[in-house]
């Protein structure tokens, strides 16, 4: 095994910052004339791209750090639903796939004074083959970083497990996206409580519109969704509500929304219309292949309300948005950029480096 420091970032769930945190971590250590390389053993974050399915992060990982490497090294497992059946019925060899983890992170930190890790998924992803994140950090012996959110004391349940799985690997918990209403439970509560249990905590991001949703432009593009449109598309989405009600309790439904997608049937007009009166609603989706009336779309065009259409059944839209919305996305160096400025501000760097 090499000798290169490894600092492995995982997260309590899904979405929960991994990528921006690990790159920012990697561009803050590069700053320092430091070699960094990156790895994610396992491959979640998936998208079918030139006829292979591959994880987008490490993607973006050799764009922003300037590697080199090549995928099948970033991302040695591809952890899509095909290969975790291929584990259960027995057609994966369970030491030939540790190995070539194993050889590919050799190979990776070989010439790098560092070595950042991201986790995949949550910090329990991998268990089917014995590569939860736990087990890559014995395997890389890395120290932890674990990304977890906030919003009650009972979200600390989480943290204390995965710190008992981690043990003497953890170095710390960065809590990220916590709203101004949580900051004061966690900071006067959450914090020291963890401190007395031993769990370091490196600091508390804010939840910052920027770097937890998507923009309009963003999800069509994700849902490959027609634009019907002409209305602005750079406003960002960060959850979606399903419009599967009557038109009056929609309404009453959807002024309760912040910064919301709307998917429901492509013929339910009165829906639409409800949605479409509501200042929280930054879009529509429209499933079932059906095209809205002209007075629908009229009326968004005057609300300046963007309508994608998606040619797939509700559920399916449903999912697909769903995956696109809670994951997030970390879409450029920009957004890395962001989350390194974040962490200067609100993170003690030097520990967590």
């Amino acid at each position: 095994m090499t000798n290169t420091p490894t600092t492995l970032v995982t997260a309590i769930e899904e979405g929960a910052g991994k990528t921006a945190i690990t790159l920012a971590l990697a561009r803050l250590a590069a700053d320092d004339d430091r070699s960094v390389g990156y790895m994610k053993p396992k491959g979640t974050r998936l998208r079918s791209n030139v006829g292979k399915t591959l994880d987008q992060d490490p993607m973006l990982a050799r764009e922003i750090l300037g590697l080199d490497a090549e995928m099948h090294q970033l991302e040695p497992v591809v952890y899509s639903p095909t290969f975790i059946e291929g584990v259960i019925r027995g057609t994966e060899d369970h030491d030939a796939l540790h190995e070539r983890v194993h050889e590919a992170f050799t190979a990776l930190a070989a010439d790098r004074e560092r070595m950042f890790v991201e986790g995949g998924g949550d910090w329990v992803t991998g268990g089917v083959v014995d590569l939860t994140d736990a087990d890559v950090a014995d395997l890389f012996d890395a120290r932890v970083v674990l990304v977890a959110g906030y919003e009650t004391p009972g979200d600390l349940d989480e943290v204390l497990a995965a710190a008992d799985a981690f043990g003497d690997r953890l170095a710390g918990v960065v809590f990220n996206k916590v709203s101004d209403a949580a900051f004061d439970s966690l900071d006067r509560d959450g914090i020291p409580f963890l401190d007395s249990r031993g769990i370091p905590v490196f600091g508390a991001l804010p939840h910052e519109k920027a770097l937890a949703g998507v923009t309009v432009a963003d999800l069509a593009d994700e849902l490959g969704a027609e634009l019907l449109t002409d209305a602005p598309t750079d406003a960002f989405v960060e959850r979606f509500l399903v419009g599967a009600m009557g038109g009056d309790e929609a309404l009453r439904h959807f002024r309760r929304a912040r910064d919301a997608a709307v998917i429901t049937g492509g013929d339910r007009a009165d829906v639409q219309t409800a949605a479409l009166d509501a200042s929280g609603v930054k879009c529509l989706v429209l499933s079932g292949g059906h095209r809205p009336s002209g007075a629908v779309l009229g009326r968004a065009a005057e609300a300046g309300t963007p309508v994608l259409a998606m040619n797939t059944d509700t559920a399916t839209a449903i999912d697909r948005v769903e995956g696109v919305i809670s994951g997030g996305r970390t879409r450029d160096a920009r957004t890395v950029d962001r989350m390194a400025e974040l962490l200067d501000a609100h993170a003690d760097v030097d520990a967590l480096l």
